[in-house]
């Protein structure tokens, strides 16, 4: 399957993760983002040392002018379970700006077309790295990454598109 694409319409799929009291939550991509302005963040996993000191904290300092700018919210999905994502959460200050989602079965990964197979490195099949501007369900902007590298998914990159 080709990679989603700018015009494209994100898939239908359910997501899910914890609220602050630790219930479990559903995300609807179709239901629950129709008629918004939304950014969809994907990294390779929580915790990972890129992931975890580069590319979320690009979007944690600048959530406010990202949401400043027409952007409802802040979507960071991974290939982990919801229990993880709501760790990781945790882990840093400013983040209450974002929301932290659960792709543990890589049914939205899969149906971007976005995979990414870090068997090698013990991480089995996981997301490729990006950042979807999506705006009513359509991809606005597709910033994909390559492998791992983190050059154009980053917080400055996806602000220099909404200007």
């Amino acid at each position: 399957m080709a990679p989603i694409a700018v015009g494209d319409t994100i898939p239908d799929v359910t997501l899910s993760y914890l609220d602050d009291d630790n219930q479990s939550q559903k995300l609807s991509t179709h239901q629950d983002l129709k008629g918004k302005k939304v950014m969809l963040v994907a990294v390779p996993g929580a915790f990972t040392p890129t992931c975890s000191q580069e590319h979320v904290p690009g979007f944690i300092d600048n959530a406010k002018e990202i949401k400043s700018k027409g952007v409802s919210d802040i979507i960071v999905v991974s290939v982990n379970d919801p229990f993880v994502m709501k760790a990781w959460e945790r882990s840093y200050d400013g983040a209450e700006h974002l929301k932290f989602v659960a792709d543990g079965s890589l049914e939205f990964t899969k149906a971007l077309g976005l995979e990414l197979d870090l068997t090698d490195k013990g991480l089995g099949v996981r997301s490729r790295r990006f950042c979807l501007l999506v705006d009513d369900l359509v991809v606005k902007v597709a910033n994909i990454e390559e492998g791992g590298a983190f050059t154009v998914s980053g917080a400055e990159e996806i602000l220099k598109a909404l200007v």
